[in-house]
């Protein structure tokens, strides 16, 4: 998050950042900002009380004082800081290794919805912090070490990404007014319901088409609607409705119509 100052017809400032080249010690992940929210503010999403999870709005006007986004570090489904949640917990290892952060975070937060929060330079240089400049986060805030939250690998990512990527793509922006919420772990489903890659329908279940975040074929309201195009063919080709019929047009020559089922994409 980082406070900024806008008057006048000045619009509120936005970025996007990104590497696939941020270093975690023994290869290479991806890291990006995500969901980034202009003139917006931290919101709470947590759905258990001993749990801590935000994510980021704006209100249509988006005149706060801050801007903000989540910064995601990648975790591939054979990754191996999931081994142990696997080990215990098999396909569903992701949602484990997504709530144990989320309760280490509540713990260190101190409880009642209170987020962990760590200067950005502070988290760079691995110390916790003592202090916090204010934040858009209602329930309150308290300094802490968010760099012991997550795995080492995933930490020494985010560090450089955010040394020798971003603050070059965006001078200024590793400051000491940057400030670290922990933790953001909802930005894509956890699980992925498997599906046929060519009838897009769920292994073993026809008719059944996972599609979209929530069945983890996406990561985004881009990524999602694009996934759902390809899943309507799908669907169409299922129930008989995209097969082509030859009318005559107004010329007498014969061309080619789709059914009309009342939607066109």
């Amino acid at each position: 998050q980082k406070m900024i100052h806008h008057s006048g017809s000045l619009p509120v400032s936005s970025y996007r950042l990104a590497t696939d080249k941020a270093y975690d010690g023994t290869t290479n992940r991806g890291v990006y900002s995500f969901c980034m929210c202009p003139g917006g503010q931290i919101v709470p999403a947590s759905t258990d009380p001993n749990e801590v999870c935000v994510n980021g709005m704006s209100f249509s006007k988006r005149d706060s004082l801050w801007a903000n986004s989540a910064l995601v570090v990648t975790i591939a489904p054979d990754d191996p800081v999931l081994d142990k949640y696997r080990a215990e917990h098999g396909v569903l290892a992701g949602i484990a290794f997504q709530k144990d952060m989320e309760r280490k975070a509540s713990i260190m937060g101190g409880g009642d919805l209170t987020v962990p929060v760590q200067r950005l330079t502070d988290f760079i240089k691995g110390r916790p912090s003592t202090s916090a400049p204010s934040s858009s986060y209602r329930l309150g805030v308290k300094p802490a070490a968010c760099h012991e939250i997550y795995p080492e690998p995933l930490m020494e990512a985010m560090r450089d990404a955010l040394v020798n990527y971003f603050d070059r793509q965006m001078p200024g922006y590793v400051s000491d007014d940057g400030l670290l919420h922990a933790v953001e772990t909802r930005t894509s489903s956890p699980v992925r319901v498997c599906r046929d890659a060519k009838t897009m329908q769920a292994i073993g279940i026809r008719k059944l088409f996972p599609t979209g975040e929530g069945a983890g074929f996406a990561g985004g309201i881009v990524s999602a609607a694009v996934d759902g195009l390809f899943v309507a063919d799908s669907v169409l080709q299922e129930l008989g409705l995209n097969t082509q019929e030859t009318d005559q047009d107004g010329n007498g020559k014969s061309s080619k119509k789709a059914k009309n089922i009342g939607f066109e994409y």
